[in-house]
């Protein structure tokens, strides 16, 4: 996979993302790193990484008050299952409507 970036961009923007995503520690550790590697290697596009992101920190969000608080994501690895999910052509609109959802849930919290 090359769309125009090489594998160090795609790292660094991957990480980004994964730093911003709610619900994550907001660092970086080495196996994060090289877990992106592998993605980029893999052929994964940025896209479907920032919008797992998106889609696992909207179903983390998007819960019932009463239910007991979720921990920490502390990994990358965390969202493989949704990436690989996200990876099966889900709709940019979803996406779209998602990142409304989470601006607005995370500017309450």
């Amino acid at each position: 996979m090359d769309d125009g970036r090489g594998q160090e961009e795609y790292v660094r923007q991957v990480m980004e993302a994964y730093r911003k995503t709610p619900g994550t520690m907001g660092t970086v550790r080495r196996a994060d790193r090289m877990l992106a590697v592998q993605l980029y290697q893999r052929g994964v596009a940025v896209s479907i990484v920032e919008n797992a992101f998106v889609l696992a920190a909207a179903r983390r969000l998007i819960r019932p008050t009463d239910a007991l608080p979720l921990g920490t994501i502390r990994s990358l690895a965390y969202f493989l299952p949704v990436i690989e999910e996200v990876g099966m052509r889900v709709s940019q609109d979803y996406f779209q409507y998602l990142r409304h959802k989470l601006g607005q849930l995370t500017a309450t919290r």
